[in-house]
């Protein structure tokens, strides 16, 4: 048994498909299906399940590669302990991000860490939180940052900062007549929201489910989508409809006064809390306390510390 070997299940796991674990692990695929078979044949036991155009997971097979993804991040552990010496700030940090916190926080983050961790560049990755998770787990990532709700075996959550929702509008809409809106009063409008997968989008629809709803007259209201909050405020500045939007992310000074308005929500205003996950095991945890703390550090405006 070999660390290739490991490295290779592992790949075939994650990718179920010999020739794109094969392109992952840089290697052939012979060599990567010749490796794995011996490796099956070793320990006695089918790891994999083959059939044309598609590879699963055996159950036995799921615990073994478990085993061996937890090795190769003991593995790396020791390598890096051994190139940075006892410094846990010299070398790169992956940190992931889902696509409406990263914009709005990394350039904030970026200069504040760069003071204080100048050895500790960060590999930026954008991603959804589902995606961002299974690569946490796999220890492609070191650290995520992520909304809560967000429970995963064997990572570490924390709470950094709560953060307001608030409505975007164009500036001749009639709600720029108040202080603040009900959310009741979304019901009727044209609400711009993020597309599927986002979960920014169903924290919206958990305070707004009537966003989805029908019109006056019955029939299923025409939804506009977007992949990214960016698109949706230039939508809303156009006029084609309102939004929600954490408040980082509103933005309304990168537009002329004539063209958007913020308003707050009546009430109790709905929020989300940002966290930082990590895996328990990671090796380098002072580099997660650095990173929590330069974050704290950053004191956007909008925003308060949990």
């Amino acid at each position: 048994m070999t660390l290739n070997e490991l490295k290779y299940i592992v790949a075939v796991a994650r990718e179920r498909h010999f020739g794109h674990a094969a392109e992952a692990c840089h290697v052939s695929q012979p060599t990567l299906s010749v490796a794995v078979r011996k490796l099956e044949d070793e320990l006695g036991v089918k790891l994999f399940e083959r059939r044309k155009g598609d590879v699963s997971v055996t159950p036995i097979g799921e615990q073994i590669v478990s085993q061996a993804q937890r090795v190769l991040e003991e593995v790396s552990g020791i390598r890096q302990v051994a190139e940075q010496g006892k410094d846990q700030l010299a070398g790169p940090l992956r940190l992931g991000a889902i696509y409406t916190i990263g914009p709005y926080l990394l350039p904030h983050l970026i200069p504040e860490l760069a003071e204080v961790a100048p050895r500790m560049p960060l590999v930026i990755e954008e991603n959804y939180t589902a995606v961002l998770s299974e690569k946490l787990k796999q220890g492609d990532l070191d650290a995520i940052l992520i909304s809560l709700p967000f429970d995963e075996p064997g990572v570490r959550t924390l709470s950094l900062y709560e953060e307001p929702f608030v409505l975007l509008l164009p500036s001749s809409h009639p709600f720029n007549q108040k202080d603040s809106v009900e959310i009741d009063e979304l019901s009727q409008e044209n609400v711009l929201l993020l597309g599927a997968g986002h979960c920014f989008r169903d924290q919206v629809l958990e305070i707004c489910p009537d966003c989805l709803g029908k019109s006056s007259e019955g029939h299923p209201r025409q939804t506009l989508e977007s992949g990214s909050l960016e698109t949706i405020r230039y939508m809303v500045a156009s006029g084609l409809g309102v939004t929600v939007l954490p408040c980082t992310a509103a933005g309304a000074e990168r537009f002329s006064e004539r063209l958007l308005e913020i308003r707050r929500f009546a009430g109790q205003t709905p929020s989300r809390a940002v966290a930082l996950a990590w895996r328990k095991s990671f090796p380098r945890p002072e580099a997660i306390n650095v990173l929590r703390e330069t974050i704290l550090r950053c004191r956007l405006s909008c925003t308060h510390a949990v």
